[in-house]
């Protein structure tokens, strides 16, 4: 999945996120994970009306602010960290595959892990660094979570990368939660979690078991193709894309057993060419599992590795856990309810398990339609108010119809709003109430002419 980069490819297609003590980090120490986790009832407050303390800092709001109560109140939450839960059971299963295939001299892990930054990060942080041009549609106010023009919400773990190569690390593992305004379905939530991987290696590293491997070099001056970097040899290319797709194999095999098929499709993100998706074959279906590349080169060396060539992959961790334990609904990773819980309690990292659901609740279907204002108009925008109102109790949103008068030329969108509660059964009159404060909310806050 990687979320984020598979939306890089659609779209065309601390300081304040590394804590200080991550600079000069020690060789010998490969883990790093906050020794504090904020709990979420005290991770966010509104001090006042134009500012927002989160994670014990303050953020001046202004016309970019865009982040909800709702969404402030899932930073701290920490799901990857929590031991037990399916997403802390995938991370823990990476990270152990990681630990034992890939060792340096000493035996010590060659990887380190940091499942800890903060998920505040700035606008360079997550756009800039990573060479993602300032009118790419990946920046828009209505894809991303903004607490003003210069900090937001990660909304993705490669927004760490530039911090933790220019601190001198070579192989890494980020994971954390990440927040990306999207549609609502199943498979979709605000709130996500992703790892990053990043190797990066140096001449003698990526040609040392080559035979005369001291004659190649991993730079020269030539032109980009569908296939390489300008300022890439053929040969380094093949090797780092050879190395990659052969550590991401290992890992989904080991993950959902021998015998796996998977398959490459080329692609396009802007931190990375040539770039891929890894798909697998997963009981007959093929799957979409992580966005993959080789780094750019300027990525690279603006962060202080400029003899040194990379590769950089990014996955879902939802979507891995949906696809290997058979979980159905992407709200219940948020779930307390123990019968969901209790399920992923196991003896072992690895142990196979097979999600029982939890008695299936009957949908409430509502419709909602309106005329669009003649100014701009998403439909993330709508998305994100019916989110707000009607939070986990809202299973799917889908826009039915779109017309537009042929005299008038006005624009009217008809929106089905599924109503289902993962734990419980919802009544009419708790739907009802729900349903009318989403559209008396989309009449005062976007601006639209209600058809209801």
């Amino acid at each position: 999945m990687a979320m984020l980069w598979k939306f890089m490819r659609v779209a065309r297609y601390s300081k304040t996120a590394l804590p200080p003590k991550v600079r000069g980090i020690p060789v010998h120490s490969r883990h790093f994970s906050s020794s504090k986790s904020v709990p979420s009832d005290f991770a966010a407050s509104t001090t006042c009306l134009n500012t927002v303390e989160l994670l014990g800092k303050s953020y001046p709001q202004d016309d970019y602010s865009n982040v909800t109560e709702k969404i402030l109140s899932k930073v701290g939450k920490n799901l990857h960290n929590k031991k037990h839960h399916p997403l802390w059971l995938i991370k823990e299963q990476v990270k152990d595959h990681f630990y034992k295939q890939y060792t340096g001299r000493r035996g010590t892990p060659l990887f380190s892990v940091y499942d800890g930054l903060s998920p505040v990060v700035t606008v360079q942080q997550n756009f800039d660094s990573l060479l993602i041009p300032q009118n790419h549609a990946s920046r828009k106010k209505e894809d991303n979570y903004y607490l003003n023009r210069d900090h937001m919400l990660r909304a993705h773990t490669s927004a760490h990368q530039w911090d933790l190569i220019h601190s001198g690390l070579d192989a890494f593992l980020a994971v954390g939660d990440v927040y990306r305004r999207d549609t609502i379905d199943n498979t979709h939530y605000p709130v996500f979690h992703q790892m990053e991987g990043v190797r990066l290696f140096s001449c003698h590293e990526l040609f040392s078991n080559i035979k005369d491997g001291e004659s190649f070099q991993l730079f020269e001056q030539g032109h980009r193709t569908a296939h390489k970097q300008e300022c890439h040899t053929m040969e380094a290319v093949r090797l780092v894309e050879f190395n990659l797709k052969q550590v991401l194999t290992k890992l989904m095999t080991h993950i959902f057993g021998d015998g796996l098929q998977v398959r490459w499709v080329d692609c396009y993100f802007p931190f990375t060419h040539p770039s891929f998706e890894m798909e697998i074959n997963f009981q007959g279906e093929w799957l979409e599992v992580l966005g993959c590349g080789v780094m750019e080169q300027q990525l690279v060396n603006s962060a202080g590795a400029q003899d040194k060539i990379g590769w950089a992959f990014g996955l879902g961790l939802e979507r891995l856990a949906m696809i290997l334990y058979d979980i159905p609904d992407i709200r219940l990773f948020w779930s307390e309810d123990e019968r969901f819980l209790k399920q992923f309690i196991v003896p072992h990292i690895c142990q196979k398990i097979k999600f029982q659901p939890l008695s299936r609740y009957p949908p409430l279907i509502n419709d909602i339609s309106f005329w669009l204002p003649s100014e701009t108009y998403s439909k993330n925008d709508f998305y994100e108010l019916a989110r707000t109102i009607g939070g986990d109790l809202i299973e799917k949103v889908v826009l039915l119809d779109e017309f537009t008068h042929p005299k008038t030329k006005k624009v009217s969108h008809c929106y089905r709003i599924v109503y289902r509660h993962p734990e419980r059964t919802l009544t009419q009159n708790e739907v009802h109430r729900i349903h009318q404060a989403i559209e008396e909310s989309a009449v005062r806050e976007l601006g639209v002419e209600g058809r209801f």
